[in-house]
């Protein structure tokens, strides 16, 4: 059995290290907060712009770059994960999807490549030599699309230009505080607006100076608009995760620390009882 000096160590330490877990957890839970406040006043932009380009690429000028699919010879993956940890299966979940499907499509490295929103991404894609040609190894708690803007053009660009064929983003969706789910959306080509049938409403647009002209603008603003609001939407997801990790870590802490107070009381009764014993062994020797 542990001497009481260890387990009284042993407890301090664990005391210690909660009260280091809880601190993270209070700092994770004001960031989640100000994270999911700035993901909600992005969506209503977002709706719009989809509502603008919706109308536009409906008319005659539906046959933009970005609006045709086509054969698929090159695959790009946007990937966003943390560039730090401690939270919980945040990164692995994302990491492992897209490591799957990489497996399961692609015979060769030419068939792919990946774009890494993260330092845990981007260094586990590298380190098994997958092709990363677009990385960002850091993103703010509280992004500013000035942080993705290269990338997020660079990746758009890309696909214009014929580099890639199709692009997906994988990431975190924030569904509350303790839940977030894996969202898989295909990026590239917009094929969601052949999709989609354009509600007759009362709203109406006057284009200046033409529709294809519009489009060459809005359709690129559009998907980089689309990777902003997901790494707003994973950022409160990666919050939410190191909340409640951090919330399960103190949790943990105060169960060794209650094991280890009864182990020490034991041990402190026995050593009081021994001594006892001993005290009345030494009297009785001494009769």
């Amino acid at each position: 059995m542990a001497s009481l000096i260890d387990i009284k160590q042993r407890i301090t330490s664990t005391k210690k290290t909660s009260q280091i877990t809880k601190a993270m957890q209070m700092v994770s839970a004001s960031k989640l907060g100000r994270a999911e406040e700035k993901a909600r006043a992005f969506a209503p932009y977002v709706e719009k712009i989809r509502d603008v380009v919706t109308h536009v690429a409906s008319g005659n000028s539906a046959d933009h770059p970005m609006l045709v699919t086509r054969a698929v010879h090159r695959t790009g993956y946007i990937v966003i994960t943390s560039h730090k940890g401690l939270a919980g299966a945040y990164n692995s979940s994302v990491i492992k999807e897209v490591y799957k499907q990489i497996q399961e499509k692609h015979t060769s490295s030419e068939e792919y490549a990946i774009i890494a929103l993260g330092r845990a991404g981007a260094d586990f894609f590298k380190a098994r030599q997958m092709n990363v040609v677009l990385e960002v190894p850091s993103i703010s708690d509280h992004p500013i699309f000035a942080e993705i803007k290269d990338v997020a053009r660079n990746t758009v660009q890309m696909f214009e230009d014929g580099v890639f064929d199709e692009v997906f983003i994988f990431y975190n969706h924030h569904v509350n505080s303790i839940s977030q789910t894996l969202r898989t959306e295909k990026l590239l080509p917009l094929t969601e607006f052949h999709e989609t049938e354009v509600e007759h409403d009362l709203t109406t647009y006057e284009f200046e100076p033409s529709e294809g002209e519009i489009l060459e603008v809005l359709l690129p603003q559009y998907v980089e608009s689309l990777i902003f609001g997901a790494v707003l939407d994973a950022k409160a997801a990666e919050h939410a995760a190191r909340m409640t990790a951090m919330r399960s870590a103190t949790d943990n802490a105060t169960d060794i620390i209650d094991d280890l107070s009864l182990q020490y009381n034991r041990a402190r009764q026995a050593a009081i009882t021994q001594e006892i014993t001993e005290i009345i062994g030494g009297v009785a020797a001494l009769e």
